[in-house]
């Protein structure tokens, strides 16, 4: 019995020793860690590094459309309060000229847009208003190409990161195809590497199609409030009296046959502005009537 057991312990002992014999070899077989993501980059050739530089060209830009479109697409951006209220006060005062000075000095929606209404309001209200669908369609359509873009990048990113992808795949299934599959678990390290192309253009394209309709609603926001503002400011001119005026660059304060009607009396604030309602010439305030165009000017405190 013991002469037995003493056999089976010798039988197991060279066994264990056998499996130790062949496990060593295939360690020292086993693959290196797998390098960086840097290394694989450098080391993929010309085409990899230039698919992953538009990798990280679409993350660069699409990270800059981001940030302005937070900058701009904001309600104080579009039409600023104190912009309104000047404006306001000036269209109020009848001094169409300053109004359109102080919008050519500003540059945003509200301004862009009221300023080319203000150049033809000499022209009645019909061509005022086609004036504001015109430049409003204008300021909108840059607005909203902006905004776009960040659809395309979600778009082309992830077939970017495909494109590396597979030139990786190629490349790892030439080895295979030349060396045989001695070792797969290196070629599973290297397909595992290139779908990181893969991975990073849908890292990219995700936030970029939630940041495209997010920003498009905001733009439709934004362009409507502002549109309100420039309703409400020319909602209270008279047309009808300001017909053949010239307002802008081109501005004319008195050539005859151009000017409205200088009969009515016109109520003129003190505080807010010194020039002729009617024909914008400086007046002194209090003086009446104007000594530009005569008109009757009644001065308010």
């Amino acid at each position: 019995m013991k002469r037995h057991l003493s056999l089976a312990v010798a039988i197991f002992t060279l066994l264990g020793a056998a499996a130790l014999a062949q496990e060593a070899p295939a360690a020292a077989a086993a693959p290196p860690p797998p390098d960086s993501i840097i290394h694989v980059i450098l080391n993929g050739g010309p085409l990899i590094v230039m698919i992953w530089c538009a990798i990280l060209g679409t993350s660069v830009t699409m990270v800059t459309f981001v940030i302005q479109n937070i900058i701009t697409l904001r309600k104080e951006k579009m039409a600023p309060k104190a912009l309104v209220d000047s404006l306001g006060n000036e269209i109020a005062a009848g001094n169409y000229q300053g109004a359109w000075e102080t919008c050519n000095a500003n540059n945003n929606y509200l301004a862009n847009v009221l300023k080319g209404a203000l150049e033809r309001v000499g022209r009645g209200k019909e061509a005022v208003d086609d004036s504001v669908a015109e430049y409003a369609l204008r300021e909108a359509t840059g607005l909203r190409t902006r905004n776009s873009y960040l659809s395309v990048i979600g778009v082309i990113s992830p077939m970017i990161g495909l494109l590396g992808t597979v030139i990786g795949m190629m490349k790892a299934f030439a080895v295979l195809g030349a060396s045989g599959i001695g070792d797969p678990r290196g070629l599973a390290t290297s397909i595992g590497e290139v779908l990181m192309a893969t991975a990073s253009g849908l890292f990219i394209a995700i936030p970029a199609f939630i940041s495209y309709y997010i920003f498009r609603n905001r733009t439709q926001q934004v362009i409507v409030f502002a549109d309100d503002k420039i309703g409400r400011l020319l909602e209270d001119i008279p047309f009808e009296e300001l017909q053949g005026l010239r307002i802008g660059e081109n501005f004319n304060a008195g050539q005859p046959g151009l000017m409205p009607d200088a009969s009515q009396s016109r109520r003129v604030s003190m505080a807010l502005s010194t020039n002729c309602p009617v024909c914008n010439g400086a007046v002194t305030p209090g003086i009446n009537p104007c000594p530009h165009c005569g008109a009757s000017l009644d001065w308010a405190a």
